[in-house]
């Protein structure tokens, strides 16, 4: 008897990722799904190692991935995220984090800038105002439920995080 092919079991990933904001703009990494033909946006960031806080995570994956250093990071809130991409379920639990480039260079309306790890280039990153994601046919802001979450921390003052 041969032995059957073991599959991957199905995670929850735990993900860390920073909303800079300015004014009515947040500055998103573009990603595209081609099973579906969808253009979305996402805060950066990414997996939480075991062992590290958010805020490290956020740290580390904006300095692997854009080279950049983050200042005040301020913790929003946590959102569950069910989703297809790329014709695969996910599910991930994401931690947001408010955040500011140490490099005011980063904060050009016109930026645009590759994220990138282990020298893959992963996303295009740039400002965009908060109405580019309200309306019929925008692109989707993920995770699920963050436009409102932000929506809420401008109307009240985000928690502290310890250092």
């Amino acid at each position: 008897m041969g032995k059957k092919a073991k599959q991957k079991k199905a995670r929850i990933r735990p993900l860390a990722l920073c909303v800079f904001r300015r004014a009515d703009k947040i500055f998103v990494a573009r990603g595209y799904d081609s099973q579906k033909g969808q253009t979305f946006y996402r805060p950066i960031g990414g997996r939480i190692e075991f062992g590290e806080r958010g805020r490290e995570t956020v740290i580390r994956e904006v300095r692997e991935e854009i080279g950049a250093e983050v200042l005040d990071l301020e913790y929003l809130g946590a959102l569950e995220n069910i989703f297809r991409f790329e014709g695969k379920p996910g599910h991930e639990i994401v931690l947001i984090y408010d955040g500011k480039f140490r490099d005011p260079a980063l904060n050009r309306d016109d930026l645009s800038i590759e994220g990138s790890d282990d020298g893959e280039i992963l996303y295009e990153g740039s400002w965009k105002p908060l109405g580019f994601f309200r309306g019929a046919g925008a692109p989707p802001l993920y995770p699920a439920g963050l436009l409102a979450l932000l929506e809420r921390a401008t109307a009240q003052s985000p928690i502290p995080v310890d250092n």
